[in-house]
């Protein structure tokens, strides 16, 4: 059991009915619960399981969601084909509150590392635009990274404080997430050194301060009719049911729908907190400055050829170049000029000396049915290892550029010559 905070257990003590005491501090004498995640961008939940004998029951809030006992799915070629996400299971119950419908426009703006933001994003189908923000570089590059592995072709990724955001999008999105930083009381038992030795009653006020911040800017940017969830992944009053309170009385155009706290010792999970919110007042249209996209012929002329050497049959795309680099842009997307942006729509490759060069970004947002030459290896087979390591590969495709997928999912390039295939996955994202 790890060394809980001697103020902890009396606030948790002034919280509980006595007779839950024991049952919940109980929880920290048993292991935490791992959760997975299915990702629907990559195929149906059929096709997916047959893949992933590690999957236990379901997650009861979340369609996609399973318990799972395997440790280091990390590891796995199907993590690096992005099949699935792992999320605590609690930490899934907030997303699907927002009920986010394809085509809307969707804000996760505390979004790192990305697990409830690509849960909004599944839920939409690749159809209207959801922003994935955090205001830490660090962390938004492990988003955007998250963001790139499952998939997700209609996201915009931003590194922007909240109160800027705010500037720029006023009564912009239909649906908003505020998974806002807490103190983590309920990590306590999953990530007992870093969630504890964090722990302070300042800190818990501190968040608070920084919460009603979040919260304020997220409310401008909601549209009138549009719904917020906030939640916590902690249990101090100050951070959930007060909060919910202080913000009702200071913005009397929100409507609480819906609030609940899931204990460790109530359900298969850490502990969390969500609430449901709807906005008041008539849908009067924000207007935001879109983005005309745009593109040298003589890039789209090499994309174009590319395009009909590499895939089956060509899309229609919202092509946009930018330095060289083309873009396949989300319909209807902001310009993002004056903001810090790590990613927009899907990044597909580089013209370089007048042939275009297609990216890892764009191979994994592929089926392995889109494209005209490909390396499908079977999960035992020694050659996934060896492409995950970096190393080339044997193989009697084509030459020229190809998918490497394990068991029909791209996890990555290649380009055939003579037999061999070069190995194209980005250096670090390789194996060790």
């Amino acid at each position: 059991m790890p060394n809980l905070p001697e103020k902890f257990i009396v606030n948790m003590q002034k919280q509980l009915p006595e007779n839950e005491w024991e049952a919940f501090f109980a929880v920290y004498e048993k292991k935490p619960f791992k959760g997975v995640r299915l990702n629907p961008l990559k195929g149906g939940r059929y096709a997916l399981k047959r893949f992933l004998p590690f999957l236990g029951e379901p997650i009861p809030w979340e369609e996609n969601g399973f318990y799972t006992q395997e440790e280091k799915l990390g590891a796995s070629p199907f993590h690096f084909a992005g099949l699935f996400y792992s999320q605590e299971p609690s930490a899934m119950s907030a997303a699907p509150l927002l009920e986010v419908q394809a085509g809307e426009r969707v804000l996760d703006l505390c979004s790192a590392p990305g697990g409830k933001g690509t849960q909004l994003a599944c839920a939409m189908q690749g159809k209207g635009l959801i922003v994935l923000n955090e205001p830490v570089a660090s962390r938004a590059k492990i988003l955007s990274g998250n963001v790139e592995r499952m998939g997700v072709k209609n996201a915009v990724v931003t590194c922007e404080t909240p109160e800027r955001l705010a500037e720029r999008f006023e009564g912009y999105f239909d649906k908003i997430l505020v998974d806002a930083p807490c103190s983590g009381e309920g990590m306590f038992r999953k990530n007992a050194e870093e969630a504890i030795g964090e722990w302070s009653e300042e800190n818990i006020a501190l968040c608070a301060a920084r919460q009603k911040r979040i919260l304020a800017a997220a409310t401008k940017m909601l549209t009138a009719g549009g719904r917020l969830v906030y939640s916590t992944c902690t249990f101090a009053p100050a951070e959930d049911e007060e909060q919910v309170q202080d913000y009702l009385q200071s913005h009397a155009e929100m409507r609480l729908l819906r609030q609940e706290k899931l204990y460790p010792h109530k359900i298969d999970g850490e502990g969390h907190f969500v609430a449901l919110f709807e906005k008041s007042g008539e849908r009067t249209g924000a207007y935001v400055k879109e983005i005309k996209p745009f593109i040298s012929k003589t890039s789209e002329q090499a994309f174009r050829a590319f395009e009909k050497e590499f895939l089956v049959t060509s899309k229609p795309r919202r092509l946009h170049e930018v330095n060289g680099v083309l873009y396949d842009l989300p319909e209807n997307v902001f310009d993002w000029k004056g903001l810090q942006v790590l990613r927009v729509g899907m990044r597909l490759g580089e013209v370089k000396n007048g042939r275009f060069e297609p990216s890892h970004a764009f191979t994994v947002c592929l089926m392995k049915e889109e494209v005209k030459n490909v390396v499908d290896l079977s999960i035992t087979d020694p050659r996934v290892e060896k492409y995950l390591h970096g190393e080339t590969i044997e193989s009697d495709t084509e030459n020229g550029w190809c998918a490497v997928c394990v068991e029909g999912y791209p996890i990555g390039l290649g380009k055939t010559v003579n037999g061999t295939v070069k190995n194209h996955l980005p250096k670090g994202l390789r194996k060790n």
